[in-house]
């Protein structure tokens, strides 16, 4: 479980598949400050842009651990499959604080940034997100775009079904996380609020 609060920002350095066939999936090496492993454990969960995965092996001096993701999570997800700077967040542990909302790691579907661009001393983030997920975004509810727990200021739906959600960004989100990084363009991981997915649930429906 997770809160959608970044705890570090990593590099994936390395990307090393599992087995010949296309269909394989990948062993993944992060790089990140050696202080943020100390509490680290072989087998702990950490989500990596928002999609929660596993230590396999750690090396705690050389600030390293490597992750293995399925042709599954590559296929369902962006950002895991090619080096760069990725957003960290260590499991919640039982006495931390919900900074975010709750969020499970397992990510939804993945979105189209349609805008990404400075207003007053923040920044617009619009996203386009696919028709499955419409339902479960809601102004002022929650959202988690790879990794980072936000508040959707508006939404508008589309003739096909799918929506586009509006989000504001602080400089102090951009400091922190990947987000900065965008441009219009790019592909973001989401994960829907899950109080908003047993909701949906109760009432009948289901999240393909």
């Amino acid at each position: 479980m997770f809160t959608g609060i970044i705890t570090g920002l990593g590099q994936i350095t390395d990307s090393q598949s599992l087995g010949d066939a296309p269909q394989h999936g990948r062993r993944l090496t992060v790089q990140v400050g050696p202080e943020y492993l100390a509490d680290v454990g072989l087998g702990d969960s950490i989500a990596i842009n928002g999609a929660c995965m596993t230590v396999t092996t750690l090396d705690k001096a050389a600030g390293r651990f490597t992750f293995d993701v399925s042709a599954e999570s590559l296929a369902r997800t962006v950002g895991l499959d090619s080096l760069g700077r990725v957003n960290l967040e260590k499991a919640l542990a039982a006495h931390d604080r919900l900074g975010g909302h709750i969020v499970t790691g397992h990510v939804d579907g993945v979105g189209d940034v349609t805008v990404f661009e400075p207003v007053g001393e923040s920044w617009l983030l619009r996203i386009r997100a696919p028709q499955a997920l419409a339902r479960f975004l809601a102004y002022k509810g929650s959202i988690t775009v790879n990794g980072v727990s936000l508040t959707v200021n508006q939404v508008d739906d589309a003739q096909d079904g799918s929506t586009q959600f509006s989000i504001n960004l602080i400089p102090h989100t951009l400091e922190h996380t990947t987000l900065g990084d965008l441009k219009a363009g790019a592909r973001v991981n989401l994960e829907v609020d899950l109080i908003a997915r047993y909701v949906e649930r109760m009432l009948g429906g289901s999240l393909q």
